[in-house]
């Protein structure tokens, strides 16, 4: 995590973090980036690696979003830094498990791709398909925990219903119903953009 050790000290004066990414947007100073992405970089580890279960990984990651942000941020306007920071971090690890998956021929069975696949066009832009992964995000929350554990080790962790069970000491039938039913709720979720 001391790749960013040459951007501290040139940032003189405390600057608020609203100016310092209207700052970064209109001049690129990555001086400014490296001072305001370096109070979260140990959040960014820690998202990185419950996703990744890697320190290695987690830590390469920390870096390559840090060079996502040179970019996306010239072009995003962001309000809240650090909840938009979180999400980008999520969503790259979950960007980075399902290409490790179908680089290793080892994607899940033909319907859980086609159920949690977010579906773009041509025309869609990477803005929306972050709003969706928000939204996806925000419903899983809402779920019960029986039902988000269950959800997460399934699709996430590619876990089978046998090792769920034995994980959360839930019963096999009951993981099962859990996956279910928090699917159900999902998807109504999600079609009601974010509410049951």
């Amino acid at each position: 995590m001391k790749f960013l050790k040459f951007f501290q000290g040139k940032v003189n004066e405390p600057v608020s973090e609203a100016e310092r990414l209207a700052a970064y947007r209109r001049f690129g100073d990555l001086a400014l980036l490296g001072a305001l992405y370096e109070p979260y970089m140990d959040m960014v580890f820690g998202v990185c690696f419950q996703y990744l279960r890697s320190e290695e990984e987690s830590k390469d990651a920390v870096m390559q979003i840090f060079e996502k942000l040179v970019v996306d941020l010239r072009q995003h306007e962001v309000a809240n830094f650090k909840s938009w920071l979180h999400s980008v971090s999520r969503n790259y690890c979950l960007m980075k498990l399902r290409a490790s998956r179908v680089a290793a021929g080892d994607e899940p069975v033909k319907d859980r791709e086609n159920e949690w696949q977010v579906e773009t066009t041509h025309d869609d832009g990477a803005f929306e398909i972050q709003e969706r992964l928000d939204s996806l995000d925000e419903c899983l929350q809402k779920l019960v925990s029986q039902q988000r554990i269950s959800i997460e080790l399934f699709y996430l962790q590619n876990k089978c219903y046998r090792d769920i069970a034995w994980e959360t000491g839930y019963e096999v039938g009951k993981v099962k119903s859990y996956i279910q039913n928090g699917k159900r709720k999902l998807k109504i979720c999600i079609e009601n953009n974010g509410s049951y």
